[in-house]
C-alpha cells in the first residue's frame, strides 16, 4: 500500500488538531510530563465485552453501490443479489415523425459499467485495458441473467406517514416485486455475442453471462463484409434488449406518458435483474458491485428527418437508469450463535456482511469495568495510545475441503448509541492513494501474513477514551461491522430493531450492507487464548 506524500504533512496537521482543539484538557494536564522524571510510560490490557448481533432484515432502497450476482463463500454460504431499479427519459417529450410500425429500430441495448479504472492504452490498436476496482467481484463463474421489465411503482414517499418520509423498500422484499414480472418474457434473448464481430452464438447475454474486466467493442454491419468498429466502452455489463418490445413501449406509447419523467416512471416501471446458478456452474457462481448509477438503454433508430422531410436519418434515444432502486439480497447464513454472552462476550465474533451480523462491544462494562474507569481517573492516568485490536481466526475461515474464505479488507467501528463515528474517525485526516485506505491512522484495516491470510485489525481509539477519562463522556457501546467504504458513514434502517440493555439500535451502517463478505474474530471470552483474546490496549503515562 503506498500513502501519498502528504502522509507528514497530515500527521503534523493531526497533531496540531490533537493537541490545540480536541486535548486542550489533556493538554493542560500533561503539560508538566516533558523533562519530568516523576512520571513513567505504561501498558495495561483492560477486559472488555464483545458478543455478536444479527442484523437481520435492512433498508437496501437507494443504497450508495449495488450488487448483482450470486456467490458461494466457502465459509459464509450462498449469497443471491437481485436488483430493480426505476429508468428515466434524457430527453422529454421525445418527437417521432413515422408511426410506430414504420419507424427502423437498429438496435437497443442496455449498458452498465462496472467500477472500473485505466491502466493503459495500446497507442497502434486503441485498445485500452482496465483494472476493476477491489474486491468489486467475487467469483468467476457464469451466472443466467435475465431482465425484465419491472411492473412494481417504487413509490417516493411513505403513505403511511401523508407522505411525509421517504419509502423504504427492504432486501427481503423480492417475492413481492417478482409477483408483479411477466417471467416468461425476458428483454435480453439475443442468444449472439454482440462484443465478437462475427456475433457468434454463445447465450453470453443471458445464461452464461460472466462478469469481465475487458474493455467493449462494438461493431457496426456485422454479418457483413463492411463489418467495422463502432465504439468501445469501459467493461461492464452489455446486453442487446427486446426492439419490438421498446417500439410498442417507447414508439407507441399513449399520449403524454412522455411529456416527463414524473409520468414517464409510472408508466415504464423500472428494470428487474435477476440471477440464478448457470446451468453450467450449478454450484458457484459471481457476484459484482455496479456502477447502476451510470447505466442506460440505448436506442439506435431511423425515422424521417422532420415534418416536412421524409428522409431518413439515425437517431439515438437514450433512457437512464435512475430514480429508486432496491437491491433484494438473499442469503443462506445463519450465526452459529444463537445466545450471545453479553455478561463476559463471546469466544468468538462473526462479522458478516449484507445483513448477517455484528458485533457490539463494551468498555469498561459491569460493576467492575466501572470501578476500573474511576481507578484510572482516580490515579490521573494520560493516555498516549489506546487500541482494540482483533485477532483473526484464520482456522475458522477455512472450510472442510481446505478452501479459505475471501476476507474484507476493512472493518469500522462506531458509536452504537448514538448511530455515528468516534471523534478518532473525525480528527483522522489521513489520505491514500486508494480511498479504500483513507483514515489509516484511525483504521481497521485488515494485516496480513506472507501468505495474503488476515492476521488482524486494529482500530485506534485514542480519544475516545481520553473523553471517557478526562470529559466524563457517555461510556457508549460500540458497533463492529465489515464495511466497503471508510468514507462513507451513512446509516440504513432495520426492519427489526434490535435492544441493547436501554438502547434500542435501528440502523446499521449503509458500508456494511454492501459488502458481501465476512470474518471471523477472536472474541473476549474467559475462554479465549490471552494472546488471542480481545483487550482494550492502552499505553498511559501516570505520576509515580
Amino acid at each position: 500500500m503506498k500513502f501519498n506524500f502528504l502522509f507528514k504533512t497530515f500527521i503534523i496537521g493531526l497533531s496540531i488538531l490533537f493537541f490545540a482543539s480536541c486535548d486542550k484538557d489533556f493538554n493542560e494536564l500533561g503539560s508538566e510530563i516533558v523533562g519530568n522524571e516523576n512520571y513513567s510510560l505504561n501498558k495495561e490490557a483492560i477486559d472488555v465485552v464483545a458478543y455478536n448481533q444479527n442484523i437481520g432484515v435492512y433498508r437496501s432502497s437507494n443504497l450508495p453501490i449495488n450488487s448483482l450476482g450470486t456467490y458461494t463463500n466457502p465459509v459464509f454460504g450462498k449469497t443471491t443479489a437481485n436488483f430493480v431499479s426505476q429508468v428515466q427519459l434524457v430527453t422529454n417529450s421525445p418527437k417521432f415523425y413515422r408511426t410506430a410500425s414504420n419507424i427502423i429500430i437498429d438496435s437497443v441495448y442496455l449498458y452498465v459499467p462496472y467500477f472500473s479504472s485505466v491502466e493503459s492504452t495500446d497507442a497502434t490498436s486503441g485498445d485500452t485495458t482496465y483494472k476493476l476496482s477491489q474486491d468489486s467481484i467475487f467469483g468467476d463463474k457464469e451466472i443466467d441473467l435475465k431482465v425484465y421489465e419491472s411492473k412494481y411503482y417504487l413509490r417516493d414517499n411513505d403513505p403511511a406517514t401523508g407522505f411525509q418520509e421517504p419509502q423504504h423498500y427492504y432486501n427481503n422484499q423480492e417475492n413481492e416485486i417478482e409477483a408483479t414480472l411477466d417471467l416468461s418474457a425476458p428483454l435480453n434473448t439475443d442468444n449472439r455475442n454482440i462484443q465478437d464481430s462475427t456475433a457468434t452464438p454463445d447465450n453470453s447475454q443471458n445464461s452464461k453471462f460472466k462478469f469481465s474486466n475487458k474493455q467493449i467493442k462494438l461493431y457496426k454491419n456485422i454479418g457483413k463484409p463492411t463489418v467495422a468498429l463502432k465504439e468501445r466502452l469501459a467493461p461492464g455489463m452489455l446486453l442487446s434488449l427486446n426492439k419490438e418490445f421498446f417500439r410498442q413501449k417507447i414508439f407507441n406509447a399513449p399520449t403524454g406518458v412522455l411529456f416527463n419523467n414524473n409520468a414517464f416512471v409510472n408508466y415504464f416501471r423500472g428494470l428487474y435483474f435477476k440471477v440464478n446458478n448457470a446451468t453450467t456452474s450449478p454450484n458457484q457462481g459471481s457476484l459484482a458491485k455496479l456502477n447502476f448509477a451510470n447505466g442506460y438503454i440505448r436506442i439506435i433508430y431511423r425515422d424521417n428527418k422532420s415534418d416536412a422531410d421524409n428522409a431518413l436519418v439515425r437517431r439515438t434515444l437514450d433512457i437512464k437508469l435512475g430514480g429508486n432502486t432496491v437491491n433484494l439480497i438473499t442469503s443462506d447464513w445463519s450465526n452459529p450463535v444463537t445466545s450471545p454472552n453479553t455478561t463476559v462476550g463471546d469466544d468468538k465474533l462473526y462479522l458478516k456482511g449484507m445483513g448477517g451480523s455484528m458485533t457490539v462491544i463494551d468498555l469498561f462494562a459491569g460493576t467492575a469495568g466501572a470501578a476500573k474507569l474511576q481507578d484510572i481517573k482516580d490515579n490521573n492516568w494520560l493516555v498516549n495510545e489506546a487500541n482494540l485490536t482483533f485477532t483473526i481466526d484464520k482456522d475458522a475461515l477455512i472450510n472442510s475441503f481446505g478452501f479459505a474464505a475471501p476476507e474484507p479488507n476493512r472493518i469500522y467501528l462506531y458509536d452504537l448509541n448514538n448511530k455515528r463515528p468516534l471523534i478518532d474517525y473525525f480528527a483522522d485526516l489521513t489520505t491514500a492513494n486508494s480511498s479504500k485506505y483513507n483514515k489509516f491512522i484511525y483504521s481497521g484495516i485488515i494485516q496480513k501474513d506472507p501468505s495474503k491470510r488476515g492476521t488482524t485489525y486494529k482500530i485506534r481509539i485514542t480519544n475516545h477514551i481520553r473523553n471517557l477519562i478526562l470529559k466524563d463522556s457517555t461510556n457508549v457501546k460500540l458497533g463492529l461491522v465489515v464495511t466497503e467504504s471508510i468514507n462513507n458513514p451513512s446509516n440504513v434502517n432495520l426492519f427489526t430493531p434490535f435492544n441493547n440493555g436501554s438502547v434500542t439500535t435501528k440502523f446499521v451502517p449503509a458500508m456494511s450492507v454492501v459488502n458481501p463478505l465476512g470474518t471471523i474474530l477472536f472474541g473476549s471470552n474467559p475462554s479465549v487464548p490471552s494472546n488471542q483474546r480481545l483487550k482494550l490496549e492502552v499505553y498511559y503515562t501516570k505520576p509515580d
